[in-house]
């Protein structure tokens, strides 16, 4: 029976389409092991021991008890030095029951995700090990010795993350300098070198583990990023967003800390208060637990009688009205109080601002935990509970909630929407994030990240419908979020319903951790719905304890739906249920298809030219009846090298670049060569390589980073940074030794997105006008030197990828920063003339579009459908357009994401795709049609 494929799937592909993987089980010891050990994925170390009562020492603390325990059976658990290589974390005695969770380091520095469990029960001065589960992995083997310098590690992450924000645009943001005075866009993002850590891949890859935050310069919008930076050829080879939001925001808020929950100066000691109360947004008048500040001469929505007989913190509700998410996200902002009233009945005020729900629900959550888990506050050992309501988004209101490590923060709502805090589902929903942050601390990303969303779903709901008296049987007890809505019904209201029958097979979707984080939120139901069922079936008291067991003692960050379902299974167990009832559970995960190798069974609806790229950052381009592409291998250990291949799929694919340790990635070429970019420990070299085979020419050297590689009749093209984020396209003819920039390189000018094709060049620019920064697209002609800056249909705020043909120049405009983030695919003739648009930004139908390529007779763009909900069909896909606009069609009816579309000739398109949870490079030569 396998693990499933969390861990692998996170770990192989780098950061792309990673949200699913088959992970193949390592060999098994030369006697089989016994029925209650499950094998680990890539690792000699079990993932799962039950059914065991294994004597360990008494006298000794829980730690060194458990680690004496897998010492001792080295022959079954591969751990060599568990006392080197194991550092307690935690250690949570409940009753009889002793959980110890240990992190593994390698020579000392600590490995990703690497955390094994161990279970215990003590009792009458003796002490047992009934079980043990997670992830030690025993293949690393990787020195510990850094080669990039931490300033260099920190620059590419923190410009990885700008090309994930915002590398396929051209915007006004870009301009890193306006008539001579320093942008205030400029260092909008920065970054943090944490330390050394190890992603556990093959025998290990050695990263700088860097914390990006700040500003998207683009929309305004805070930006946390945990980026995972190759300590020896410093490329990012792992990326993704850290925080844990109730529905999926367009970028991750920063996390950080905040302060514990404090009197006012100048008070007393906090003491248990006084009861007051106030209305609820849906009128219901509630008692609340809160405060006399004495310093402010008002009652505070402070509790300290929960916790009175205890820690004597207190759950909070803070007054953060008129502060801008990017003040709360991550830091504790300046200037805010804990709500406040004359009197202990809090009026309208606190109301309308969802304090009061905010205040009340809290402490309905805690209730749950303390009562029902024996839990104390989010953390286990009751340190203060803050909750910040009526947060807006650059004066706009912001409707979203938030969990970042230390505090709840509930969006002000608008119109449509109430605050967040309205619904006891959606409180319970972000502070069990921080109970999963203080117990399996699940991974934001892929398939543990969906697992991290799917049971903060599963006890949100669990919370509400029992305070409510809802019955498991009422057709609507698994809607999330349901009475946020100010008029619409509950059904169109809701977020999410656990009991919406998705599974894997049919509702599974792989996707980028550039989106929804790796499908944390798009995927969730598949495994909360499970949960949801066997809480139908079993009860919620029985249910709600096997799954908190299962939380608190078996998982561990990586795991995936598969480790989860065995985790569940075991709890159950552990709980001694019957077996008509461990039956019953079972069939809950099977109707979900959540099964060993569900993997497997995801279809796809395209030629697969070149599988499981195992690679992130990088893309696929074609010409002359070729593509090119990054790789890794299997276990994507190895850094990136460039392939290349026949369209057609005849032959075996090539192997371009050499092996020597540097990440060959953004290859291009035109049939004849092979063009890419090489980065290494101090700079990135672009490189070309004949298709048919001779020497690597090292073409340039550049200090910053290189992007958007094309190649055409021997010249090269691309896009650098200038070290201050100004754009710039350079290309590089035969024989040349340095670059020529269209823009002059002049730093008042920016230039980006390059294509290229019979000997002209296309790109979008950015320029000063009189008053403003203007936007066009420029056509360079490689024979005259002349450039034409194409006509004009509107104004345009963003551009996007440029094509270019024999007869036009294709690219992607946006004009109403308002919308959905539409796109008008646009033409002109190549003296820039004629130009107009063959899919409108504002008609129906428009697309959200990402990308673009073009051949002789299409044109192919990347683009999303507007929805209200995220699903399938609003998810990237490829469509295809004839050059005049009158035909467009779906290239491929492919589940999940497509990414990185490259035309060869004709219809044919060649891509990566995440339908299977593998990035593959697949292909068809016409589209599918309507895929309706």
């Amino acid at each position: 029976m396998g693990t499933g494929a969390g861990a692998a799937a996170l770990l192989a592909a780098a950061g792309l389409l990673i949200t699913a993987a088959t992970a193949q089980a390592a060999p098994a010891p030369a006697a089989a092991p016994p029925a209650d050990v499950i094998p680990g994925a890539e690792t000699a170390t079990p993932a799962l021991v039950e059914g065991i009562r294994e004597a360990a020492d008494a006298k000794a603390s829980p730690a060194d008890a458990a680690l004496g325990h897998l010492a001792a059976k080295e022959g079954r658990y591969k751990i060599t030095d568990p006392g080197r290589d194991l550092a307690p974390v935690q250690t949570v005695e409940r009753g009889e029951d002793e959980t110890v969770r240990l992190q593994q380091k390698h020579r000392g520095v600590p490995v990703l995700g690497g955390q094994y469990v161990v279970r215990m029960e003590a009792e009458d001065g003796k002490r047992v090990v009934t079980g043990t589960s997670g992830k030690y992995f025993t293949g690393l083997r990787t020195g510990t010795e850094p080669s990039v310098a931490k300033d260099v590690a920190v620059r590419r992450a923190v410009a990885a993350t700008l090309e994930r924000l915002g590398g396929k645009r051209l915007t006004k943001a870009d301009a890193v300098r306006r008539k001579g005075a320093p942008s205030e866009n400029a260092g909008a993002l920065s970054g943090t070198a944490g330390g050394l850590v190890v992603i556990p891949r093959g025998e290990g890859v050695l990263t700088y583990h860097v914390t990006v935050r700040g500003t998207d310069p683009s929309t305004g919008e805070p930006v946390l990023q945990q980026v995972y930076v190759d300590a020896r050829a410093g490329f990012p080879v792992l990326q993704f967003s850290g925080i844990r939001t109730f529905t999926p925001p367009r970028t991750a808020p920063a996390a950080g800390p905040a302060p514990a929950g404090r009197a006012a100066a100048g008070d007393p000691a906090p003491h248990p208060g006084t009861t007051g109360g106030g209305k609820l947004l849906d009128g219901t008048r509630v008692d609340l637990n809160v405060r006399r500040s004495e310093a402010r001469g008002q009652y505070v929505l402070a509790d300290h009688a929960r916790m009175a007989d205890s820690s004597r913190n207190s759950l909070s509700t803070w007054d953060a009205r008129g502060k801008d998410v990017n003040d709360v996200a991550g830091v504790w902002p300046t200037g805010i109080g804990e709500f406040g009233s004359a009197t202990a009945e809090f009026g309208t005020e606190a109301t309308d601002s969802g304090a009061i729900d905010a205040h009340w629900a809290a402490g309905r959550v805690y209730d749950y935990y303390k009562q029902q888990h024996g839990r104390s506050g989010l953390d286990g050992r009751g340190t203060s509970v803050n909750s910040l309501v009526g947060v807006t988004e650059s004066g706009m209101p912001y409707v979203n909630a938030f969990w970042d490590g230390t505090k709840m923060v509930y969006g002000s709502g608008d119109r449509e929407y109430k605050p967040l805090s309205a619904d006891l589902d959606v409180v319970g929903h972000e502070m069990t994030h921080g109970v999963v942050e203080n117990t399996a601390n699940l991974v934001y990303a892929g398939q543990s990240g969906a697992l991290n969303e799917a049971i903060a779903d599963y006890f949100g709901n669990a919370i509400d419908i029992t305070a409510a008296g809802v019955s498991m049987d009422d057709r609507d007890s698994g809607l999330i979020g349901e009475n946020l809505c100010r008029t619409a019904a509950p059904r169109a209201c809701a977020l999410r319903d656990l009991n919406d029958g998705a599974t894997t097979s049919k509702n599974f979707l792989g996707v980028a951790f550039g989106t929804d984080n790796g499908g944390v939120h798009l995927n969730s139901t598949v495994f909360s719905g499970a949960l949801w069922d066997m809480r139908q079936d079993l009860g919620g008291e029985l249910a709600d304890r096997i799954v908190y067991k299962a939380l608190s003692e078996y998982l561990t960050p990586l795991d995936g739906f598969t480790d989860a379902r065995n985790a569940v299974l075991s709890a159950a167990k552990d709980l001694g249920v019957t077996p008509q009832q461990l039956n019953t559970a079972k069939r809950s995960f099977n109707a979900h298809g959540v099964v060993a190798g569900w993997e497997d069974a995801l279809g796809v609806d395209s030629d697969e030219l070149f599988g499981k790229l195992n690679t992130g950052g990088t893309g696929v381009q074609a010409g002359g009846g070729w593509w090119t592409a990054s790789r890794s291998n299997d276990d994507g250990t190895e850094p990136y090298s460039v392939y290349a291949g026949r369209a057609d799929g005849t032959g075996t694919p090539r192997l371009i670049s050499p092996n020597d340790g540097r990440y060959h990635v953004s290859p291009a070429t035109d049939g004849r060569t092979v063009v890419w970019a090489a980065y290494g420990a101090t700079g990135v070299d672009v490189l070309s390589r004949p298709l048919a085979g001779g020497p690597i020419k090292k073409l340039y050297t550049s200090d910053s980073e290189v992007s958007g590689l094309r190649v055409d009749s021997g010249v090269t093209v691309f896009e650098a940074s200038d070290g201050f984020g100004g754009r710039h396209v350079g290309f590089l003819r035969p024989g040349d030794t340095r670059p020529t920039f269209v823009d002059g390189g002049r730093f008042e000018l920016g230039t980006a997105l390059p294509s290229i094709a019979h000997g002209r060049l296309a790109y979008a620019k950015l320029y000063p006008g009189k008053d403003d920064y203007l936007l066009g697209v420029e056509v360079y002609d490689l024979t005259t030197g002349r450039t034409t800056l194409t006509e004009t249909l509107g104004a345009a705020q963003g551009l996007g990828q440029t094509g270019i043909n024999a007869r036009h120049v294709f690219w992607l405009s946006d004009e109403n920063l308002a919308d959905d983030g539409q796109m008008a695919v646009r033409r002109a003739d190549l003296d820039g003339t004629g130009a107009y648009d063959i899919s409108g930004e504002a008609k129906p139908g428009a697309l959200i579009t990402f990308d673009l390529t073009v051949s002789e007779t299409a044109v192919t763009v990347n683009a999303a459908l507007p929805d209200t909900a995220w699903r399938n069909e609003t998810l990237a896909k490829n469509w295809q357009l004839a050059t005049d606009g009158s035909r467009k069609e779906r290239v491929s009816c492919n589940r999940g994401e497509q990414l990185s579309p490259a035309a060869v000739s004709g219809t044919q398109v060649v891509w990566i795709d995440g339908t299977t949870g593998w990035t593959n490079l697949v292909t068809r030569t016409r589209p599918a049609g309507l895929c309706g």
